[in-house]
């Protein structure tokens, strides 16, 4: 393709996007929009008091995909197209997503987020709490602006963010499947809000209660493969080209994806020995991983070890549920981003 106003905006793009710079006019649609929910999103972070402009726009302003706005965007020109009311959703979206990654890092003790320390290693701990507290306060605000219907959507969504973090941090009731509960935990965490951003683009863009339905499953969908794929990919992981160390959730202790069907492979094996090779494995998780060859190690077996494909395969699975959930719009330029970027989220490396 010869070098277009499209090129400087598929270049930023997440991956799966590149649909995009086939039609050049829309391309440049979307670039204005995103530049537009940008300005909006940080002058709705913005505060006269200087504490509270630097910790609430400091996440912002250290980048981010802007995955949520886009697919805000991207689905109301499935209707009618982009207008004020999309671009504040998709500025909304970004900021409820923001506030989650104050609370999230807390939570987590981490050190680093978006290749900047965590907001709480600048600040302390209670900063960052009440900085996402503004944040989603300031994003309730803006979307009771917009309606009844979007401050429900809104509030919903919180909820679900809420309960997910709640049921991650106590675990499986007794009695209670643990791959279950999983895959419950991450649509409310990742799945909610990206589902919230697809459908609330369809909303005011005028689209019928159909497509709306359509493409808030999609979102759900994505969001839960973007998870699985993301379980995947803390082990597999090229440091060189991620920057992260391989195994991080291992040796945190995190039930993630291949460490779950690992320990149904440890109980219902059929022979003899598929039982000892998944036991010997579990019994490195479940070791000292505070060194880094102990951590090596253990990535190295769970890699070698069939769950990691079968992991890869239920990424995929959720990828084509995405797919399969807009299979009926017609043809676009849109739907064909949507169907790449499902694609995409299970195919990359980091």
């Amino acid at each position: 393709m010869t070098e277009s106003a499209a090129d400087p905006l598929t270049a930023k793009l997440p991956a799966g996007f590149d649909a995009l710079a086939e039609d050049v006019a829309l391309a440049a649609e979307v670039a204005d929009a995103l530049a537009k929910v940008e300005e909006d999103l940080l002058g709705s972070l913005a505060s006269a008091d200087e504490l509270v402009n630097a910790s609430a726009r400091y996440l912002a302003q250290a980048g981010g995909k802007r995955v949520r706005p886009l697919l805000t965007v991207l689905t109301s020109m499935l209707g009618d197209g982009v207008d004020e009311r999309v671009r504040r959703a998709a500025a909304v979206m970004e900021m409820t997503h923001l506030a989650t990654l104050y609370h999230d890092d807390v939570m987590d003790s981490a050190p680093v987020r978006r290749g900047a320390p965590a907001a709480h290693q600048v600040w302390g701990n209670s900063v960052a709490i009440l900085t996402g507290d503004l944040i989603l306060a300031r994003a309730s605000r803006l979307m009771a602006e917009l309606g009844v219907e979007a401050s429900q959507i809104q509030a919903q969504t919180f909820e679900r963010l809420v309960m997910g973090q709640l049921h991650e941090t106590v675990g499986p009731q007794e009695g209670e499947d643990s791959y279950a509960h999983y895959l419950r935990v991450i649509g409310d965490k990742t799945g909610s809000l990206v589902a919230a951003a697809s459908r609330l683009g369809a909303h005011f863009g005028g689209c019928s209660a159909d497509t709306i339905a359509m493409l808030e499953e999609y979102g759900e969908a994505v969001g839960v493969a973007f998870q699985l794929a993301d379980d995947v990919i803390d082990l597999t992981a090229d440091p060189e080209a991620s920057g992260k160390t391989p195994g991080t959730d291992l040796r945190e202790g995190v039930a993630t994806l291949p460490v779950l069907l690992l320990r149904q492979h440890a109980e219902t094996a059929t022979t003899t020995q598929a039982r000892a090779d998944s036991e010997q494995v579990l019994a490195r998780i479940d070791g000292d991983l505070s060194s880094d060859e102990a951590l090596a190690d253990a990535v190295a077996a769970v890699v070698a070890h069939p769950v990691t494909e079968e992991s890869w395969e239920v990424a995929h699975s959720w990828a084509e549920k995405a797919k399969d959930a807009i299979a009926e719009l017609p043809e676009s330029t849109v739907k064909s981003a949507l169907l790449s970027f499902a694609d995409a989220v299970v195919e990359r490396e980091g």
